[in-house]
């Protein structure tokens, strides 16, 4: 499909909505994301998408050139909407994303469109509820977050590898790096190597805030 087409189909809706490139590049912006998040279509063309927007999800991670959505639809793999908090004319607003791939004729799509239906009040009412469950049971903000389907983030689609999610279960148990180790039968360097990627895949500074998110993106 040609970019003009593109064009065409993002202006026929009402909700803000744009096109990102293979690289997640912003290459058409329509009217309502002029108006929505205070963007012209010559200043939004060519950034990347997160430089842009300055997404967070709600389990706290935020939008990076590494983005496992764009990977993800990319490759052909079917996306459920997700919350989002973006930068909309200098507020932070809550807009649940649509994702839809776009190919070019060959076996990988080229583009991905995305529709951002605002849903500030819904939002800020959920988190609200989520911090009155947890002050009336013993529940952890990742159960309250449970409760409120809280695989709508985008840390919900972070891909972890299969050593990488045991490492991240053995750190969530507790476990020193020494201990890992020997259970998972690895060096020591190998175990802080795989922590790296975690930590990067998950946005964290530490082994506990990767733990934190994993939990409430129901990663472990």
């Amino acid at each position: 499909m040609r970019l003009g087409e593109l064009k065409n189909i993002i202006e026929g809706t009402a909700e803000p909505a744009f096109v990102l490139d293979a690289n997640g590049h912003v290459v058409a912006w329509n009217r309502s994301a002029r108006a929505t998040f205070g963007v012209n279509e010559a200043d939004a063309v060519g950034l990347h998408c997160s430089d842009l927007l300055h997404g967070i999800d709600e389990c706290g991670k935020r939008c990076s050139h590494d983005c496992a959505i764009q990977k993800q639809a990319l490759n052909n793999i079917p996306l459920k909407s997700y919350d989002i908090q973006l930068n909309a004319d200098g507020e932070r607003r809550w807009f649940s994303m649509v994702v839809t791939t776009v190919g070019d004729g060959q076996a990988r799509a080229s583009y991905t469109i995305h529709i951002a239906k605002p849903i500030d009040v819904q939002k800020r009412f959920e988190l609200v509820l989520r911090d009155l469950i947890m002050k009336e049971t013993d529940l952890s903000a990742a159960g309250a977050s449970k409760l409120l389907a809280a695989e709508r983030s985008p840390s919900g689609f972070t891909e972890l590898t299969k050593r990488e999610l045991e490492v991240l279960k053995l750190i969530a148990d507790g476990k020193t790096t020494a201990v890992i180790a020997d259970v998972l039968f690895i060096s020591k360097t190998t175990v802080n190597n795989h922590v790296r990627h975690i930590l990067k895949k998950l946005n964290a500074n530490s082994r506990l805030e990767a733990v934190r998110r994993a939990e409430q993106a129901r990663l472990i």
